[in-house]
């Protein structure tokens, strides 16, 4: 039985690295007593696939891994077998049965994330900012000097934004993520304050993430879709 995850991150827990993460999981499934499946081989490891690993001082309401278990469960038993097991700041939100097919690869196939920009009591742009936010966002190109392993070279990110908006005092992001193309919400962010002509201090904002996607479109067609949506309860 495949099982895709959804879970929170929040409070202290985002200054807790995805290796480590990773690890905890792995504690908490043992301790929940699900039946996880093990591979194969002289070293025999837990079937677990987390997909996009967050980056640390972010939190998240739209975490996701997938894991094998070797038998069927109803779907909120496993969810609340581990969330009994979770720490302050994680949540365990749902679980959801994938089946064989482009549903069971959804890790493979992320493809864009909603994050949401909170400001800091104190911090923030000039008055006045919200209303050039359409305008850096109808840029036909937004440029930024992005490292890479090797040397930092001029990117052009504007084909990575999916969408950018401001809700109340707070701007939400839909951008491209995953293996292809990742970009991060720090660098749309200061892109939109040298467009602003203004420099925000270091931890001038929080960044929240809020759910992940897939792509399940045909032929170039882009369809994006919550991985939890990929799946499906059972009782």
């Amino acid at each position: 039985m495949k099982v895709r995850i959804k879970f929170a991150k929040e409070g202290m827990m985002k200054f807790i690295g995805h290796l480590d993460i990773m690890r905890y999981f792995q504690k908490a499934i043992r301790r929940a007593e699900l039946p996880i499946a093990y591979s194969g081989g002289f070293s025999p490891h837990m079937i677990l696939s987390f997909a996009a690993p967050l980056g640390v001082g972010i939190t998240s309401l739209g975490e996701y891994f997938d894991m094998e278990l070797t038998k069927d469960l109803p779907t909120e038993e496993i969810r609340s077998r581990l969330d009994h097991e979770m720490v302050e700041g994680m949540r365990v939100l749902s679980a959801r049965k994938v089946a064989d097919g482009k549903a069971s690869k959804a890790m493979s196939l992320v493809a864009a994330a909603d994050y949401r920009i909170t400001f800091r009591e104190g911090y923030g742009f000039s008055d006045g900012w919200k209303e050039k936010v359409p305008a850096f966002f109808g840029q036909e190109s937004i440029k930024i000097w992005r490292k890479t392993k090797r040397s930092e070279k001029e990117t052009d990110i504007r084909p990575w934004i999916y969408r950018l908006e401001t809700r109340g005092e707070d701007l939400w992001m839909l951008v491209s993520t995953g293996s292809v193309s990742n970009l991060k919400p720090e660098l749309v962010m200061e892109a939109l304050a040298a467009f602003l002509g203004e420099e925000l201090p270091p931890f001038a904002f929080q960044v929240q993430r809020e759910e992940v996607y897939a792509d399940v479109g045909t032929d170039g067609d882009r369809d994006l879709k919550p991985l939890e949506e990929l799946g499906e309860e059972i009782e």
